[in-house]
């Protein structure tokens, strides 16, 4: 058997062959439950232990039966979280609310806090302007992306040691709003803060990290040494910033582990100096006007070549004529190299 940490890492690098990706919501495995429930009439249970009351037109919560381990609520009209409406179901597993009109203060007390067992909670597209809370410590996975979120406390995530992937992305967030959000998480393996207001790579993030995504943000440098404090990172995105090379130390992308880097879309007048491992590197739309192949291959040799598969540099300053000599021979396992 595979160990936990393999499992994730191959699910979550399967969500990273392209560029980008969307997702779909988990389906429950099947669940032995202690005792049938008699499904919500507005619901379809196709287990005993999930129920779906996606797409219904909702305005409310309704009063969940006992032995509901998955709640499936996205799509409705939801505006209020009641309190009661989950005294039956403490022991929930996955409660997915995404795609309601949901404030912060109309989530009760005594609702989403009870869920001590909650491994995932999906929250996207509602009107939250701070995260739910207090939240399980059991958490996987917590998705808040497309909300108001202005504040993100420090301890929001705190002591959530199963924790791998937080979604933030298309909120108002700014960098010091999640100062510290990531301290202590452990088995955090993905970060998603694209389009939020950050004007720097948030600080704090565990070394456990494989995936940073901050695309969309206002964000002019990098800090000499962050890379160095992620050894693991493999896919890291700043597309749709501020980007200049004066912000870009020199070496900080120069590490083994990473595998994506996205810079597209800054102000980029040079290719930065990046690692021979590095197998895919957008550049489109900067101001590049020459062809630095020593950032990309330090020598060339037999063994000694750049890994990478993918290059772009279509809407820039250059062409192919820009491309040095050697360029075939540092660039020799490229299948995707485009200018224009």
């Amino acid at each position: 058997m595979l160990p936990l940490r393999s499992v994730l890492l191959t699910s979550l690098l399967g969500l990273c062959v392209c560029q980008y990706y969307d997702y779909d919501y988990p389906a429950p495995e099947p669940y032995a439950s202690e005792s049938v429930t008699n499904c919500l009439q507005e619901c379809y249970c196709p287990l005993p232990s999930a129920m779906y009351c996606d797409n219904r037109n909702l305005k409310y919560v309704p009063v969940i039966p006992t032995g509901i381990k998955y709640l499936y609520l996205q799509n409705n009209l939801i505006e209020e979280i009641k309190a009661g409406v989950f005294d039956n179901v403490t022991d929930m597993r996955w409660l997915v609310l995404d795609n309601n009109n949901i404030t912060s203060d109309k989530i009760q007390a005594g609702t989403i806090d009870k869920l001590t067992s909650l491994e995932k909670l999906f929250f996207s597209n509602n009107k939250l302007t701070k995260p739910p809370g207090p939240l399980s410590k059991s958490l996987n996975e917590i998705r808040l992306n497309g909300n108001q979120l202005n504040s993100f406390p420090p301890n929001t995530l705190s002591g959530m040691e199963n924790l791998t992937m937080v979604y933030l992305a298309k909120n108002q967030l700014t960098t010091e709003s999640v100062g510290g959000a990531f301290k202590g998480l452990k088995s955090l393996l993905l970060v998603d803060v694209s389009e939020n207001k950050l004007k720097k790579l948030p600080a704090g993030v565990p070394p456990s990290l494989l995936m940073l995504y901050a695309d969309n943000n206002e964000i002019e440098s990098i800090p000499a040494a962050y890379l160095a404090k992620l050894p693991v990172l493999q896919y890291l995105r700043v597309s749709h910033n501020k980007l200049v090379d004066s912000g870009i130390p020199a070496g900080v992308f120069n590490v083994s582990s990473l595998l994506e880097l996205d810079l597209s879309f800054n102000k980029l007048k040079a290719i930065p100096e990046i690692n021979e491992a590095l197998e895919h590197l957008y550049l489109q739309v900067n101001e590049i006007d020459k062809f630095d192949l020593p950032n990309i291959c330090k020598f060339t040799s037999p063994v000694n070549y750049s890994k990478l598969k993918t290059l772009r540099l279509d809407g820039n300053k250059i062409t192919h004529g820009n491309m040095p000599d050697d360029t075939s021979n540092c660039l020799r396992v490229a299948s995707e190299i485009i200018f224009e």
